[in-house]
């Protein structure tokens, strides 16, 4: 059966979002007991609109940042909000983010340093073959 694209559709079954993006139905639950996630429910099923889905295309990639999910509800609680605070905290957050990376950046440069210097002075040390 041919579906439209998820662009097009208006109604996502938990199933249908999962496999889209790679990851399990109990990943998306634990979304939705986080509260960043509301789907609607009729009867037990659980029904996502476009919305949802867009939502879980900013927490995927909030998580692949490195962003806590504090800081992604955070930035999901300012969605429908004034969007010059939506903004302004998204570049917070990302400066942030930027700053740890930078310093974890210059902490393995420094790491990496030493241990080739270790490797170095190791192999000064070992006996000559032959």
């Amino acid at each position: 059966m041919n579906r439209p694209e998820p662009e097009s559709r208006d109604l996502f079954a938990i199933a249908d979002l999962a496999a889209e993006f790679g990851i399990s139905t109990r990943a998306i639950r634990f979304y939705e007991a986080k509260g960043l996630l509301n789907p609607e429910r009729v009867g037990a099923t659980r029904v996502f609109r476009r919305r949802d889905r867009a939502r879980l295309i900013l927490i995927l990639r909030g998580k692949r940042l490195g962003f806590t999910l504090r800081d992604i509800s955070d930035y999901l609680s300012l969605y429908d909000a004034d969007r010059n605070q939506q903004v302004t905290m998204l570049v917070e957050k990302v400066d942030q983010r930027l700053a740890l990376l930078e310093q974890q950046q210059r902490d393995l440069q420094t790491t990496i340093g030493e241990l080739k210097e270790i490797r170095k002075l190791a192999r000064e040390r070992m006996p000559k073959a032959g």
